[in-house]
């Protein structure tokens, strides 16, 4: 019983950080004023919550209650990473800083995941820490694409027209 205790704990803490990047986009939705921005943390944010009852089911713990309980219960103020956003007062660096620590946030619970997922025993939890840490991927990318696009930077998409120029 000892790794199953292990396994549920690492889904109990996959199931908080996810919910914590979450509450993170809704925040970051809500306070850049760049339309691009607020449709891709909105997007995020869903995705996240998508991910949470990913982890939900094959969670055995009852502290959370339902999952429409946990999902309802308001984000935590003290959260690091909604401190973080909070502590940001100018505007413009406020639309890059959020981008910024989305990728840094993205980057570091892809790590988590996959590093947990190596100690998982249980082949269908392991799946789906692979799964989620490549979603964590996936959103880095995401994130960084609509860091260029705000920054103005050239697109990846564009790089065969500035080669050719």
């Amino acid at each position: 019983m000892p790794q199953e205790y292990i396994h549920q704990e690492a889904i109990r803490v996959a199931i908080e950080s996810e919910k914590q990047l979450m509450c993170f986009y809704q925040k970051a939705a809500d306070m850049v004023a760049d339309d691009g921005g607020k449709q891709v943390f909105g997007r995020l944010a869903e995705e996240k919550k998508t991910h949470v009852g990913t982890f939900f089911r094959y969670y055995r713990g009852e502290e959370f209650g339902s999952f429409e309980d946990f999902i309802s219960t308001p984000c935590s103020a003290e959260s690091e990473v909604l401190k973080e956003l909070r502590s940001i007062l100018d505007d413009r660096v406020k639309e890059r800083r959020a981008r910024e620590i989305a990728m840094r946030k993205e980057e570091q619970f892809e790590k988590i995941l996959r590093s947990q997922a190596k100690q998982i025993v249980d082949p269908g939890v392991r799946t789906v820490f692979d799964q989620m840490a490549q979603e964590s991927r996936n959103h880095y990318a995401v994130i960084e694409s609509e860091y260029a696009r705000f920054m103005r930077m050239p697109h990846e998409t564009d790089i065969d027209t500035f080669v050719r120029e």
